[in-house]
């Protein structure tokens, strides 16, 4: 009597699976790095325009808000301390553009007091964040 062998199947690497699992990578990384986004600012209302710049990179967010408290970045100022925040802030780069973020009933005065100190420590370049009238946030 003669047994008969099976014939050996070969391995095979499915391809369909690993695919799969790479663009479940793919979107995995994308997401967790929308999450990473730095935001430096304080949230206020902004002024809506209809012609909204293109975006600017912000590292350093001068912010006013309507009741007249002034922050830089995420960090609470006031007039006489602006100045040296902002000083700290930019010790990396003194070309850094400040980005200022002023409230829609913030007072105007306010608005260029902060500036004018922010001026006398160096800072040369400055843009205004403002919503598009979408409601799409551009800085």
């Amino acid at each position: 009597m003669k047994i008969r062998q099976r014939p050996t199947k070969r391995a095979r690497i499915e391809i369909i699976p690993m695919i799969d699992v790479i663009f479940f990578l793919l979107v995995f990384f994308m997401v967790s790095s929308l999450a990473m986004t730095r935001l430096n600012g304080i949230s206020v209302a902004l002024p809506k325009t209809s012609t909204s710049p293109s975006a600017v990179k912000q590292k350093v967010v001068l912010t006013v808000k309507k009741d007249g408290s002034l922050f830089v970045n995420q960090s609470s100022a006031t007039l006489d301390t602006l100045g040296a925040l902002l000083t700290y802030e930019m010790s990396e780069n003194p070309q850094e553009v400040v980005v200022v973020n002023a409230d829609v009933g913030a007072l105007y005065g306010l608005v260029v007091q902060a500036m004018d100190r922010a001026k006398r420590v160096g800072v040369r370049k400055f843009a205004l964040a403002t919503e598009a009238e979408g409601n799409q946030v551009r800085k």
